[in-house]
Protein backbone atom coordinates (compact mmCIF):
# COMPACT_ATOMS: atom_id res chain seq x y z
CA UNK A 1 0.00 0.00 0.00
CA UNK A 2 1.65 3.25 -0.87
CA UNK A 3 0.31 6.99 -0.14
CA UNK A 4 0.66 9.78 -3.37
CA UNK A 5 3.51 12.14 -3.29
CA UNK A 6 2.77 16.13 -4.12
CA UNK A 7 3.48 17.36 -7.29
CA UNK A 8 7.32 19.02 -6.46
CA UNK A 9 8.67 15.61 -5.00
CA UNK A 10 12.12 15.03 -6.78
CA UNK A 11 12.91 11.29 -8.04
CA UNK A 12 16.27 10.73 -6.09
CA UNK A 13 17.25 7.19 -4.79
CA UNK A 14 19.21 5.61 -2.72
CA UNK A 15 19.62 3.86 0.59
CA UNK A 16 18.94 5.03 4.30
CA UNK A 17 19.52 3.70 7.32
CA UNK A 18 22.95 1.74 6.44
CA UNK A 19 24.55 2.39 9.51
CA UNK A 20 22.49 3.56 12.94
CA UNK A 21 24.72 6.77 12.71
CA UNK A 22 22.75 7.53 9.38
CA UNK A 23 19.94 8.00 11.58
CA UNK A 24 20.40 10.69 13.94
CA UNK A 25 17.56 12.12 16.08
CA UNK A 26 18.20 14.64 19.00
CA UNK A 27 14.94 15.07 21.25
CA UNK A 28 13.78 19.24 21.98
CA UNK A 29 13.00 18.80 25.38
CA UNK A 30 10.03 21.25 26.66
CA UNK A 31 10.85 21.43 30.09
CA UNK A 32 13.65 22.24 32.27
CA UNK A 33 15.03 20.04 35.58
CA UNK A 34 14.94 22.11 38.83
CA UNK A 35 17.89 19.61 40.18
CA UNK A 36 16.04 19.19 43.18
CA UNK A 37 13.16 16.40 43.76
CA UNK A 38 12.23 13.15 43.58
CA UNK A 39 12.58 12.05 40.35
CA UNK A 40 16.33 11.89 38.47
CA UNK A 41 15.94 12.94 34.55
CA UNK A 42 18.82 10.99 32.64
CA UNK A 43 19.46 12.45 29.16
CA UNK A 44 20.21 9.00 27.28
CA UNK A 45 21.99 8.53 23.91
CA UNK A 46 21.21 4.83 22.90
CA UNK A 47 22.37 3.20 19.32
CA UNK A 48 20.66 0.91 18.20
CA UNK A 49 18.12 0.17 20.93
CA UNK A 50 14.49 0.90 21.26
CA UNK A 51 13.32 3.23 23.73
CA UNK A 52 11.29 0.71 25.44
CA UNK A 53 13.99 -1.47 26.18
CA UNK A 54 16.20 0.83 27.75
CA UNK A 55 13.63 1.98 30.18
CA UNK A 56 13.66 -1.65 31.10
CA UNK A 57 17.23 -1.51 31.79
CA UNK A 58 17.14 1.84 33.92
CA UNK A 59 14.43 0.19 35.97
CA UNK A 60 16.38 -2.77 36.29
CA UNK A 61 19.32 -1.21 37.40
CA UNK A 62 17.44 1.40 39.75
CA UNK A 63 15.09 -1.94 41.35
CA UNK A 64 12.00 -0.56 40.73
CA UNK A 65 8.97 -1.02 38.62
CA UNK A 66 9.00 -0.33 35.15
CA UNK A 67 6.21 2.30 35.40
CA UNK A 68 8.47 4.43 37.39
CA UNK A 69 10.68 5.20 34.62
CA UNK A 70 8.76 7.81 32.06
CA UNK A 71 10.14 9.50 28.48
CA UNK A 72 8.49 11.84 26.20
CA UNK A 73 8.19 9.77 23.15
CA UNK A 74 9.27 6.47 21.34
CA UNK A 75 12.59 6.90 19.60
CA UNK A 76 13.53 4.54 16.65
CA UNK A 77 15.88 1.63 17.22
CA UNK A 78 18.16 1.41 14.02
CA UNK A 79 19.57 4.74 14.89
CA UNK A 80 21.48 7.03 17.47
CA UNK A 81 18.96 8.91 19.11
CA UNK A 82 19.67 11.38 22.27
CA UNK A 83 15.95 11.80 24.68
CA UNK A 84 15.46 11.93 28.57
CA UNK A 85 14.36 9.59 30.80
CA UNK A 86 12.54 9.97 34.34
CA UNK A 87 13.14 7.45 37.09
CA UNK A 88 11.44 7.71 39.86
CA UNK A 89 13.61 7.64 43.10
CA UNK A 90 11.87 9.23 46.34
CA UNK A 91 14.32 9.42 49.08
CA UNK A 92 16.89 7.32 47.20
CA UNK A 93 20.60 7.68 45.99
CA UNK A 94 20.99 7.31 42.22
CA UNK A 95 23.14 4.27 41.29
CA UNK A 96 26.16 4.36 39.13
CA UNK A 97 24.51 3.88 35.86
CA UNK A 98 27.35 3.49 33.82
CA UNK A 99 28.66 0.75 35.68
CA UNK A 100 25.53 -1.58 34.44
CA UNK A 101 25.00 -0.33 30.95
CA UNK A 102 25.97 -1.62 27.85
CA UNK A 103 28.02 0.45 25.65
CA UNK A 104 24.96 1.16 23.22
CA UNK A 105 23.39 3.36 26.23
CA UNK A 106 25.06 6.52 27.42
CA UNK A 107 24.14 8.76 30.32
CA UNK A 108 24.64 12.74 28.75
CA UNK A 109 23.53 13.94 31.63
CA UNK A 110 22.02 13.50 35.43
CA UNK A 111 19.78 16.03 37.48
CA UNK A 112 17.13 15.81 39.94
CA UNK A 113 13.66 17.07 39.21
CA UNK A 114 10.03 17.44 40.56
CA UNK A 115 8.09 16.18 37.75
CA UNK A 116 8.39 13.05 35.82
CA UNK A 117 9.04 13.35 32.05
CA UNK A 118 5.32 12.43 30.31
CA UNK A 119 4.47 11.37 27.39
CA UNK A 120 4.33 14.58 24.65
CA UNK A 121 6.33 16.69 26.82
CA UNK A 122 8.96 17.98 24.44
CA UNK A 123 9.13 20.39 21.50
CA UNK A 124 10.03 18.53 18.67
CA UNK A 125 13.08 16.53 17.41
CA UNK A 126 15.67 17.51 15.36
CA UNK A 127 17.01 15.05 12.79
CA UNK A 128 20.54 14.47 10.78
CA UNK A 129 20.15 11.52 8.49
CA UNK A 130 23.05 10.61 5.44
CA UNK A 131 21.49 8.76 2.32
CA UNK A 132 24.00 6.61 0.66
CA UNK A 133 24.18 5.80 -2.89
CA UNK A 134 22.31 8.40 -4.09
CA UNK A 135 21.41 8.75 -8.26
CA UNK A 136 19.20 11.28 -9.47
CA UNK A 137 18.93 14.98 -10.88
CA UNK A 138 20.66 16.68 -7.82
CA UNK A 139 19.19 20.53 -9.66
CA UNK A 140 15.52 19.48 -9.26
CA UNK A 141 16.50 17.99 -5.26
CA UNK A 142 17.60 21.34 -4.67
CA UNK A 143 13.88 22.84 -6.24
CA UNK A 144 11.86 20.28 -3.62
CA UNK A 145 14.03 21.10 -0.69
CA UNK A 146 13.35 24.82 -1.53
CA UNK A 147 9.55 24.61 -1.61
CA UNK A 148 9.32 22.15 1.20
CA UNK A 149 11.25 24.49 3.69
CA UNK A 150 8.41 27.31 2.87
CA UNK A 151 5.35 25.17 1.98
CA UNK A 152 6.04 22.09 3.97
CA UNK A 153 4.69 18.48 3.13
CA UNK A 154 2.18 16.23 3.40
CA UNK A 155 1.58 15.33 7.65
CA UNK A 156 1.49 11.39 6.84
CA UNK A 157 2.18 8.75 9.34
CA UNK A 158 5.35 7.04 8.88
CA UNK A 159 5.42 3.23 7.82
CA UNK A 160 6.85 1.99 11.35
CA UNK A 161 3.15 2.78 12.25
CA UNK A 162 2.04 -0.09 10.27
CA UNK A 163 4.67 -2.27 11.02
CA UNK A 164 6.76 -4.71 8.22
CA UNK A 165 4.41 -5.45 5.43
CA UNK A 166 1.49 -3.22 7.12
CA UNK A 167 1.46 -6.29 9.65
CA UNK A 168 -0.20 -4.19 12.52
CA UNK A 169 -2.66 -3.38 10.27
CA UNK A 170 -3.25 -7.14 9.39
CA UNK A 171 -3.45 -8.18 13.42
CA UNK A 172 -5.76 -5.37 14.20
CA UNK A 173 -7.90 -6.31 11.20
CA UNK A 174 -8.13 -9.52 12.68
CA UNK A 175 -8.48 -8.62 16.51
CA UNK A 176 -11.50 -6.23 15.30
CA UNK A 177 -13.44 -9.00 13.13
CA UNK A 178 -12.90 -11.63 16.14
CA UNK A 179 -12.53 -12.66 19.48
CA UNK A 180 -9.31 -12.96 18.98
CA UNK A 181 -7.92 -10.10 21.19
CA UNK A 182 -3.72 -9.08 21.48
CA UNK A 183 -2.49 -10.56 24.41
CA UNK A 184 -0.23 -7.75 25.50
CA UNK A 185 -1.73 -3.90 26.22
CA UNK A 186 0.94 -2.38 24.42
CA UNK A 187 0.02 -4.70 21.51
CA UNK A 188 -3.46 -3.26 21.73
CA UNK A 189 -2.41 -0.23 22.23
CA UNK A 190 0.04 -0.72 18.30
CA UNK A 191 -3.14 -2.02 16.52
CA UNK A 192 -5.41 0.84 17.76
CA UNK A 193 -2.75 3.73 16.63
CA UNK A 194 -1.86 1.94 13.12
CA UNK A 195 -5.75 1.25 12.24
CA UNK A 196 -6.30 5.21 12.92
CA UNK A 197 -3.32 6.31 10.60
CA UNK A 198 -4.53 3.95 8.07
CA UNK A 199 -7.62 5.97 7.76
CA UNK A 200 -5.89 9.24 8.04
CA UNK A 201 -3.26 8.50 5.62
CA UNK A 202 -6.13 7.59 3.24
CA UNK A 203 -7.68 10.36 3.68
CA UNK A 204 -4.56 12.61 3.22
CA UNK A 205 -3.19 10.40 0.13
CA UNK A 206 -6.91 11.89 -1.88
CA UNK A 207 -6.29 15.56 -0.69
CA UNK A 208 -2.58 15.24 -2.03
CA UNK A 209 -4.01 13.43 -5.35
CA UNK A 210 -6.47 16.75 -5.72
CA UNK A 211 -3.70 18.84 -5.01
CA UNK A 212 -5.64 20.30 -2.27
CA UNK A 213 -3.82 18.79 1.19
CA UNK A 214 -2.24 22.32 1.60
CA UNK A 215 -5.86 24.35 0.99
CA UNK A 216 -8.42 24.83 2.68
CA UNK A 217 -11.82 23.91 1.29
CA UNK A 218 -15.67 24.78 2.58
CA UNK A 219 -15.82 22.51 5.46
CA UNK A 220 -12.70 22.01 6.54
CA UNK A 221 -11.79 22.10 10.14
CA UNK A 222 -8.53 24.07 11.08
CA UNK A 223 -5.63 23.33 13.18
CA UNK A 224 -3.72 26.55 14.32
CA UNK A 225 0.51 26.03 13.32
CA UNK A 226 2.32 24.79 16.61
CA UNK A 227 -0.41 23.60 18.63
CA UNK A 228 -3.05 20.78 18.99
CA UNK A 229 -6.15 23.42 19.00
CA UNK A 230 -8.75 22.82 16.12
CA UNK A 231 -11.98 24.60 14.76
CA UNK A 232 -14.15 24.46 12.52
CA UNK A 233 -14.98 27.99 10.58
CA UNK A 234 -16.63 28.92 7.39
CA UNK A 235 -14.38 29.60 3.92
CA UNK A 236 -13.82 33.19 3.93
CA UNK A 237 -10.56 35.00 2.53
CA UNK A 238 -9.49 35.55 6.12
CA UNK A 239 -9.45 31.46 6.81
CA UNK A 240 -7.98 31.31 2.68
CA UNK A 241 -5.24 33.67 4.24
CA UNK A 242 -4.66 32.80 6.74
CA UNK A 243 -3.97 28.65 5.50
CA UNK A 244 -1.94 30.36 2.54
CA UNK A 245 0.14 31.79 5.59
CA UNK A 246 0.65 28.87 7.31
CA UNK A 247 -0.83 30.19 9.97
CA UNK A 248 -3.67 27.46 10.03
CA UNK A 249 -3.93 24.10 8.50
CA UNK A 250 -6.60 22.12 7.24
CA UNK A 251 -6.95 18.60 9.29
CA UNK A 252 -8.30 15.40 8.87
CA UNK A 253 -9.70 12.65 10.83
CA UNK A 254 -8.44 10.34 13.42
CA UNK A 255 -11.28 8.32 13.80
CA UNK A 256 -13.23 7.32 16.63
CA UNK A 257 -17.17 7.61 18.32
CA UNK A 258 -18.71 10.79 17.92
CA UNK A 259 -19.75 13.18 14.89
CA UNK A 260 -17.10 14.74 12.24
CA UNK A 261 -16.12 18.00 12.88
CA UNK A 262 -16.25 19.33 8.85
CA UNK A 263 -19.05 19.83 6.75
CA UNK A 264 -20.41 19.61 3.25
CA UNK A 265 -18.43 17.74 0.74
CA UNK A 266 -15.37 17.42 3.09
CA UNK A 267 -17.37 15.60 5.47
CA UNK A 268 -18.72 13.55 2.92
CA UNK A 269 -15.26 12.56 1.67
CA UNK A 270 -14.19 11.95 4.77
CA UNK A 271 -16.87 9.34 5.51
CA UNK A 272 -16.89 7.73 2.06
CA UNK A 273 -12.94 7.34 2.79
CA UNK A 274 -13.51 6.16 5.94
CA UNK A 275 -16.48 3.56 4.63
CA UNK A 276 -13.31 2.16 2.40
CA UNK A 277 -12.21 0.84 5.99
CA UNK A 278 -15.54 -0.23 7.72
CA UNK A 279 -14.66 -3.07 10.41
CA UNK A 280 -11.23 -0.83 11.39
CA UNK A 281 -13.67 2.24 11.98
CA UNK A 282 -16.58 0.17 13.78
CA UNK A 283 -13.41 -1.25 16.25
CA UNK A 284 -11.94 1.72 16.73
CA UNK A 285 -15.55 2.69 18.40
CA UNK A 286 -15.74 0.38 20.51
CA UNK A 287 -12.53 0.43 22.06
CA UNK A 288 -13.24 4.08 23.31
CA UNK A 289 -11.71 6.24 20.59
CA UNK A 290 -12.85 9.53 19.78
CA UNK A 291 -13.39 11.63 16.92
CA UNK A 292 -10.26 13.64 17.18
CA UNK A 293 -7.78 15.52 14.05
CA UNK A 294 -4.61 15.78 12.80
CA UNK A 295 -3.07 18.53 10.23
CA UNK A 296 -3.10 17.51 6.95
CA UNK A 297 0.16 19.63 6.47
CA UNK A 298 3.46 19.20 8.72
CA UNK A 299 5.93 22.50 8.40
CA UNK A 300 9.65 21.14 8.27
CA UNK A 301 12.49 23.54 10.55
CA UNK A 302 15.50 24.43 10.08
CA UNK A 303 15.89 22.61 6.62
CA UNK A 304 19.32 22.27 5.11
CA UNK A 305 21.78 19.89 3.13
CA UNK A 306 24.77 18.89 1.54
CA UNK A 307 26.47 16.39 -0.40
CA UNK A 308 28.97 14.89 1.38
CA UNK A 309 30.40 12.77 -1.68
CA UNK A 310 29.66 12.11 -4.94
CA UNK A 311 26.95 10.03 -4.10
CA UNK A 312 26.36 10.63 -0.40
CA UNK A 313 23.84 13.31 0.96
CA UNK A 314 23.88 14.53 4.29
CA UNK A 315 19.97 15.88 5.38
CA UNK A 316 19.38 18.05 8.65
CA UNK A 317 15.72 19.37 10.13
CA UNK A 318 14.03 19.85 12.71
CA UNK A 319 9.85 18.86 13.21
CA UNK A 320 7.42 18.76 15.67
CA UNK A 321 5.92 16.05 17.79
CA UNK A 322 3.98 13.46 16.45
CA UNK A 323 5.43 13.72 12.74
CA UNK A 324 7.88 11.44 10.91
CA UNK A 325 11.13 12.51 9.05
CA UNK A 326 9.70 9.71 6.70
CA UNK A 327 6.98 12.35 5.51
CA UNK A 328 10.25 14.80 4.47
CA UNK A 329 12.21 12.04 2.97
CA UNK A 330 9.32 10.52 0.48
CA UNK A 331 9.10 13.91 -1.27
CA UNK A 332 13.00 13.63 -1.73
CA UNK A 333 12.30 10.28 -3.81
CA UNK A 334 12.94 6.27 -3.03
CA UNK A 335 15.19 5.27 -0.61
CA UNK A 336 15.85 1.17 0.86
CA UNK A 337 16.01 0.80 4.09
CA UNK A 338 18.80 -1.01 4.43
CA UNK A 339 18.29 -1.74 8.20
CA UNK A 340 14.81 -3.67 7.32
CA UNK A 341 16.12 -5.69 4.60
CA UNK A 342 19.16 -6.97 7.02
CA UNK A 343 16.94 -8.20 9.57
CA UNK A 344 14.87 -9.84 6.98
CA UNK A 345 17.35 -11.94 5.55
CA UNK A 346 17.88 -15.30 7.04
CA UNK A 347 20.98 -15.51 9.60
Amino acid sequence: MDFSRTENAATLQGDMRSHHEDFQVDEIPDFLPTGEGEHVCLKVRKTGQNTEWVGKQLADIAGIARRDVSYAGLKDRHAVTTQWFSVWLPGQEAPNWSEHLPESIEILEEVRHHRKVRIGTLKGNRFKLILRNCQGDRAQLAETLAVIATQGVPNYFGPQRFGHEFHNIERATLWFGSDIKPKARHQKKMYVSAARSLIFNQYLSHRVDTACWNQALDGDVYQLEGTNSCFYEALDETIMQRVAEYDLHPTGPMWGAGALMTHGNVRQLEQEIADTQTLLCQGLEKQGLKQDRRALRLMVGELGHQWLTENCLELRFSLPPGSYATSVLRELGEFRNVAELNRAQPA
